[in-house]
């Protein structure tokens, strides 16, 4: 009898009712192959026990095994691009264009003060709505040219860019450029500056629907309303009338220039800031003149007419931000910057409740010491030299380092530098309690013996210290070295990018703290050498929920207590022959550091501690524009002592005060 097949078993001779089906033996069934084709290999893979994905691999051995083959890596592929294709098909048709004008009526965010007060509400978006039509074709071209040149032919969205972004999202790293300007009028108005994936492919999803319900001209429109330039303006019409005190239309190709360098980023583009700022600004703002050029929106005839830097308007604050309030903003926003991802332009954008350290009787006693003093003490219409005296000061609780008080300046609406917080000022002989810190920490290692230097015990160099005399720490920070010196300034709080370079007149205070950074570290020495970072906000909240980051800082052990107690009882030395002893005689605990005769800085200083807190004043002369330091020989009249008075004077005030 011949072999057949299943097939033939069913049709043979005879009809299928003329043969009976068998189960065929184990010989026959290696024998035995089904049809030819996909149905075979099915059949085949049952059989054999196995699932219809061949892996691990047959036919392999070893690490080949696990080796997926082309095929199956375009299957894998295939599929992951199938299963984004769903996900971003999902996400499409659940988005939806949301409503262009939430932005503008977002409600204001509230400051408060530590008792929980109210202490300001910085008002709802400043922005003003204007018509295309109404804004030079020079300035569309600018903006256009500066940030998305291919606007009027791409599709709204950038695929590059976005792949780009969120590849670097997934893999932690900072998100580039590359939106175009739909993308970025997204964002702004509809979404929140979160970078995360989520928000990104809602940018995108956002975008393509944006671009197909409406005009190129009017997404350009929205996008000049409602963009950031900077010192809380939104829009095109809000930034033209805070930098130059016109409306848009009356902007010209230099100015619009000027104004597009600021979407780059207004905190590093805003040349009102600082002179690095103002460097950034005049080649960005070069920059988008020439790229017009290159892209046909301007000629080279009329690029020539355009080589001055159209100088803006100095930054200002709202007059709800008046005295000192526009400069505890600051010293907040500052700190909230730091601590999350929050930008100025965040924080603009309104809704947040923020809860400072700030206390409210504090800020006023520090701001009347600093304005009597000025009524007494100088006189700018009969002495110019008592012009442009400007005066800075801080108070920090060294116990936990919250920010008590400051005085940033006269008032924030017209001096816009904080003087509080601000780099450039030379600290001067009130250094020299970190060289005899690090002195007696070196002492306490017995590391000085060794380099055949003397123990420099505290009264070795409190003497010098009261005297105001600098040879002795010249030679303590030549002994002891440098480095370490500015390590143990920097270990009580000091910022590294503050201190100056490692020379021979380092010890003598040639690095330049702000006065919240000296009070913070002179609480060191009062908190039995335990450092106390400066903190300034407490809780920050949005639509009830609160943000993270607000945790009280730590407070780590820096130095020895016993040379913390050292270096605080030679302080108490100083304070005690330099303060009015009447003024004086009902302040307890009191220990300070001052800015001595004998220096040569163009600043005074003097850092106090009376009543659980650690006050540091500074004062100097600076022009308004910026520029070098002024001396302050003769300020105050002839027995100012080069100034060094004054900030003495306003402490010893405040202290009373407080006391």
């Amino acid at each position: 009898m011949r072999h057949i097949s299943l097939g033939e078993d069913l049709f043979a001779e005879g009809g299928m009712h003329s043969m009976k089906w068998r189960r065929p033996n184990r010989a026959e069934d290696r024998t035995e192959r089904p049809p030819s084709g996909r149905l075979r290999r099915v059949v085949d893979c049952l059989r054999r026990g196995r699932g219809v994905v061949d892996y691990p691999r047959r036919g392999r051995s070893g690490w080949r095994r696990w080796l997926p083959s082309w095929r199956q890596w375009l299957s894998a592929a295939l599929l992951s691009v199938a299963a984004l294709a769903g996900l971003f098909a999902v996400v499409y048709a659940s988005v939806d264009i949301p409503d262009e004008n939430a932005a503008a009526r977002q409600e204001g965010t509230v400051y408060y003060w530590a008792d929980g007060s109210q202490m300001v509400s910085v008002g709802a978006v400043n922005r003003q709505n204007v018509e295309l039509g109404k804004v030079p074709d020079a300035v569309e071209s600018a903006v256009i040219s500066a940030e998305n040149a291919s606007f009027y032919s791409d599709p709204g969205v950038s695929v590059q860019g976005a792949a780009r972004a969120i590849v670097n999202m997934v893999g932690g790293e900072e998100t580039q450029g590359g939106s175009t300007i739909t993308q970025q009028y997204v964002k702004n108005t509809y979404l929140s500056q979160d970078q995360t994936v989520t928000r990104k492919l809602r940018e995108f999803c956002i975008s393509l629907k944006l671009s197909n319900h409406r005009t190129k001209r009017e997404i350009l429109q929205g996008y000049l309303n409602t963009s950031w330039f900077g010192r809380g303006s939104y829009g095109i019409e809000a930034a033209a009338r805070t930098y130059y005190g016109i409306g848009a239309e009356r902007l010209n190709p230099s100015q619009g220039a000027m104004l597009a360098a600021l979407l780059k980023g207004s905190e590093s583009y805003d040349p009102g800031l600082s002179r690095a700022n103002h460097a950034r600004a005049e080649a960005r703002w070069k920059w988008i003149l020439d790229r017009q050029v290159t892209t046909g929106a301007m000629s080279k005839a009329e690029r020539a007419r355009y080589r001055t830097f159209p100088e803006p308007r100095k930054p200002s604050k709202p007059t709800s931000q008046a005295g000192q309030t526009g400069y505890l903003i600051d010293v907040a926003n500052k700190y909230i910057k730091q601590r999350t991802d929050l930008t100025d332009q965040d924080l603009a954008r309104g809704g947040y409740r923020i809860r400072t350290t700030f206390d409210r009787n504090r800020v006023r006693q520090l701001e009347q010491a600093v304005r009597r003093e000025r009524r007494q003490s100088f006189d700018p219409r009969r002495r110019t030299v008592d012009r442009h005296v400007q005066v800075g000061a801080a108070s920090v609780r060294p116990g936990d380092g919250a920010v008590v008080a400051v005085y940033g300046g006269a008032d924030a609406t017209r001096h816009f530098s904080n003087n509080a917080d601000t780099s450039g000022v030379p600290v001067g002989s009130a250094f020299k309690p970190f060289v005899m810190a690090a002195a007696l920490q070196e002492e306490s290692s017995g590391e000085l013996a060794g380099k055949g230097f003397a123990p420099v015990s505290s009264s070795g160099l409190a003497g010098p210290l009261v005297a105001s005399e600098n040879p002795p720490f010249v030679e303590a920070g030549r002994k002891i070295g440098l480095k370490k010196v500015r390590d143990t300034a920097v270990s009580t709080g000091l910022r590294t990018d503050s201190m100056a370079r490692l020379e021979p007149t380092f010890p003598l205070g040639t690095s330049t703290p702000s006065a919240i950074r000296m009070a913070g570290a002179y609480g060191t020495f009062f908190n039995g050498g335990r450092r106390a970072e400066p903190y300034s906000v407490t809780e920050v909240t949005r639509d009830g929920r609160k943000i993270g980051g607000f945790e009280r800082p730590a407070t780590p052990r820096v130095m020895e207590p016993e040379v913390a107690k050292s270096v605080a009882a030679a302080l108490g030395a100083v304070a005690w022959t330099t303060l009015d002893p009447v003024k004086a005689r009902d302040l307890d605990a009191v220990a300070a550091g001052r800015t001595g005769e004998n220096d040569r800085m163009k600043s005074a200083w003097y850092i106090g501690h009376a009543d659980d807190l650690t006050t540091a004043v500074t004062l100097f002369r600076a022009k308004p524009d910026g520029g070098p330091l002024l001396p302050l020989t003769g300020v105050g009249g002839p027995d100012s002592e080069r100034g060094t008075v004054f900030p003495q004077r306003i402490w010893t005030d405040y202290a009373n005060d407080v006391a």
